[in-house]
């Protein structure tokens, strides 16, 4: 949803809420503001390896883009990764397919029945 509208996170929080009326929030920054899968997914990541424990008895575990800018205020860097740069124009494919066809065109093949 980012990318469709163009912004870019510079932050995520993860909020977790307790039976006991508890919360546990905690927020990391990007090392720069990205609205991509991989950088996105792996700050999440973080997040729920740094609550631990906390995620097994949570009852409403919500991720938050904080931070939030334009795109065209981000600079493009240069990267020397390739594999990177291709997940990056295989997410701009997906995202032109998910905006022509509906974003439930791409998924997981688990999902979808079998042809034959």
């Amino acid at each position: 949803m980012l990318r469709r509208r163009g912004q870019a996170a510079r932050a995520l929080t993860l909020s977790l809420r307790f039976a006991g009326g508890t919360s546990w929030d905690k927020t990391r920054r990007l090392p720069e503001a990205s609205a991509h899968d991989d950088d996105l997914r792996t700050m999440a990541y973080r997040l729920i390896d740094a609550a631990g424990f906390a995620t097994r008895t949570a009852h409403r575990p919500h991720l938050k883009a904080e931070d939030l800018i334009d795109t065209g205020q981000t600079a493009q860097q240069i990267s020397l990764d390739e594999a990177r740069e291709d997940r990056l124009v295989a997410e701009t494919a997906v995202d032109r397919g998910r905006d022509k066809f509906g974003p439930r065109i791409i998924g997981p093949a688990t999902v979808f029945r079998r042809a034959s």
